[in-house]
């Protein structure tokens, strides 16, 4: 059995690298993201988990007359913000699918 001490090398470093790779997920999970609009008028903060935890509206932008504006406000933060989140995402889980076809993330 001459290829068996190479598949038991790559089945722990796999092991190994699916561990590296939980452990980032959990710290991502952890993080906070935080982005606002209208020069900081709207606030929305998200985790790492793509939810949002806290929207802070400034008393300034609440117009009864002008609702879309704080709509779009809204709309504005809370996107870029989910960005923030699919972007270090996308960094941090990239360092372990580069190469591999496909990708996994």
């Amino acid at each position: 059995m001459r290829g068996g001490g190479n598949m038991n090398n790559m089945m722990k470093q796999m092991q190994k690298m699916q561990k590296k790779m939980m452990k980032a997920q959990e710290e991502l999970y952890e993080m906070t993201f935080e982005s606002s609009a209208g020069g900081g008028m709207v606030k929305v903060v998200a985790n790492g988990k793509k939810e949002i935890t806290d929207i802070e509206i400034d008393e300034e932008v609440v117009d009864p007359d002008d609702v879309e504006m704080l709509q779009d406000l809204i709309i504005t933060a809370t996107n870029d913000v989910l960005k923030q989140v699919d972007d270090k995402t996308n960094d941090t889980m990239g360092q372990f699918t580069k190469g591999m076809p496909g990708g996994m993330f």
